[in-house]
């Protein structure tokens, strides 16, 4: 699989990785065995960057990143730290709670140091924190973590991020239904040697094409439950896009498609087609799913007219849903 460079961490990555937040909660039930199906046939199909969090399952889903790790110790592993706490500036400046945040992420990986550890989606004023990045830079110097990074939810957010001259990595919705990072995000990232994870490619799986308006979710699916907002941002599921808009959109993008081409191949290739995009991370719950997003990799660029006709959609019926919001 192409691996692509981040400038920042000093290593290369898989282009397409795989996000692991289905293995820890939220999305239904995925037992042990399949978890760890999907994680072997991650590694199988040449995926080597794995994305995880704290926060997942409280730690279920990093308990299979590490031991996913000890049985290939070349993988990737990056993890995220601070959404189990009160989300204020005084939750992420305190070097307490830092410090024994990251020592649950060791445990719970078995990794000394850490690959990499993001903020999770933290609130706006640790942004413009010094004591929160130079508390970053101690773990760092003390051999805690080896790079760090920041998971957002807005542009803005990103573009401070990534003004600070030792984050690695910005964490970032983009998919078919998110277009706003194009404009400045991937530029002053690719400028900085910022690596870009991209993170709900299908759009909660929106992207994927196998929904319509009969469709249903477990009672603990976020995209049941988190539909309005009710859990945590709004735009982790379905982007943000309401639902049936979602569905008028997909309808119209499935007219993009190329012979023997499926609406998610197409939706990840988009991604990672967008120049300074370092990996995307499509959660996959079965083998299945695994295998057919790693296939992307392979795939020929998207034409000119596909990118267009995507843009198109994007404006026609998304854009006013997300663009000023995040």
């Amino acid at each position: 699989m192409e691996q692509r460079e981040i400038a920042r961490l000093g290593r290369s990555v898989s282009v397409v990785g795989l996000g692991t937040w289905q293995l820890g909660a939220d999305w239904g039930e995925v037992d042990d065995e399949r978890a760890r199906a999907v994680l072997e046939t991650a590694v199988s199909h040449g995926i080597t960057f794995f994305d995880t969090a704290d926060v997942y399952g409280d730690g279920r889903s990093e308990r299979f990143c590490g031991e996913l790790h000890r049985r290939h110790p070349d993988v990737f592993i990056a993890t995220k730290m601070g959404r189990r706490a009160e989300q204020s500036l005084e939750s992420y400046a305190s070097r307490n709670n830092l410090w024994s945040w990251n020592a649950r992420s060791t445990e719970n990986l078995g990794l000394v140091p850490l690959d990499l550890v993001q903020l999770h989606c933290p609130p706006d004023p640790v942004y413009a924190s010094e004591l929160v990045f130079e508390l970053l830079d101690e773990l760092v110097e003390s051999e805690r973590i080896r790079a760090y990074g920041v998971s957002v939810e807005t542009c803005e957010q990103a573009l401070q991020a990534i003004a600070r001259p030792h984050v690695a990595t910005v964490q970032i919705i983009l998919n078919c239904f998110r277009l706003k990072p194009l404009e400045q995000v991937l530029p002053a990232a690719q400028a900085a040697g910022v690596g870009i994870i991209a993170r709900v490619p299908l759009a909660s799986g929106m992207l994927s094409g196998r929904f319509d308006e009969s469709t249903t979710f477990a009672a603990n699916d976020h995209r049941n439950f988190n539909r309005r907002g009710e859990a945590f941002d709004v735009g982790e599921t379905f982007s943000g896009v309401p639902y049936e808009t979602g569905l008028a959109a997909v309808r119209e993008l499935r007219e993009l498609l190329d012979d023997g081409m499926s609406l998610a191949q197409f939706a990840l290739r988009w991604v990672i087609d967008q120049p300074g995009v370092s990996t995307v991370i499509p959660g996959a719950s079965s083998v299945e799913q695994v295998a057919q997003n790693a296939s992307v990799a392979e795939l020929a660029p998207l034409r000119e007219d596909q990118l267009a006709g995507a843009r198109d959609v994007y404006d026609r019926l998304i854009r006013e849903y997300v663009d000023a919001r995040w």
